[in-house]
């Protein structure tokens, strides 16, 4: 795990230091990055965030982050991303207008329902604990049913259920909790606030071989 060199990126709109000391609890060791040149040295990078999607994408688009991140990915190198950064690996978000995404899986992001499927209304976001259930193995699979913890009023939708490893029920609305191309992965909530199993989520990613 130590010998692996993870970059967190950063655009100005991340928790970069609770990202950081997860990873050094589950013994690897992290640099925050802004030079678009510096990603190619990294062997890992994780892409954290919260906020707006239409922000984020002009975060990486002022630092000249987009290419170098695409490249990454597409060299099937590991990229990990969390919440707004998992979003951004889409296609588009319709968050604020129509924003395109980063396009390494095909799909979008749109605005969680605020009825469940029988009318009723509900809270939105979607705020606190909520069980993931697995569709397929990857290599980031922990045991099933274990609660992580959720922030978002936008969710992924995948154009291809081979992308989606795992889900959560939001009130009977199914929302889109793992989602995966290759090397390049993204949670929907945040495993550096989800105890243990967030944890163990993070270590398999920093445990991945080039």
């Amino acid at each position: 795990i130590l010998s692996h060199k993870i970059g967190i990126i950063d655009y100005g709109l991340c928790n970069l230091l609770n990202v950081s000391n997860a990873i050094s609890y589950v013994g690897g060791s992290a640099d925050i990055v802004e030079d678009p040149k510096a990603i190619k040295k990294y062997s890992h990078i994780i892409l954290p965030g919260v906020g707006a999607f239409k922000n984020g994408m002009r975060g990486l688009k002022l630092r000249g982050l987009i290419d170098p991140i695409i490249s990454h990915s597409k060299n099937n190198k590991p990229l990990f991303g969390i919440c707004l950064g998992m979003q951004m690996m889409l296609q588009k978000s319709y968050e604020f207008g129509e924003v395109n995404g980063l396009g390494l899986i095909k799909g979008k992001v749109v605005k969680i329902p605020n009825v469940n499927s029988e009318g009723k209304k509900h809270k939105i976001p979607h705020i606190g604990w909520n069980e993931i259930h697995y569709k397929k193995s990857s290599n980031f699979n922990v045991s099933n049913k274990e609660p992580m913890y959720f922030v978002h009023s936008y969710m992924a939708k995948c154009d291809n259920e081979e992308n989606i490893i795992a889900t959560c029920s939001y009130d009977s609305i199914e929302i889109e909790s793992i989602i995966i191309e290759g090397n390049s992965f993204g949670c929907q909530f945040h495993p550096e606030k989800s105890g243990v199993a967030g944890l163990e989520i993070i270590r398999k990613f920093v445990s991945l071989k080039e």
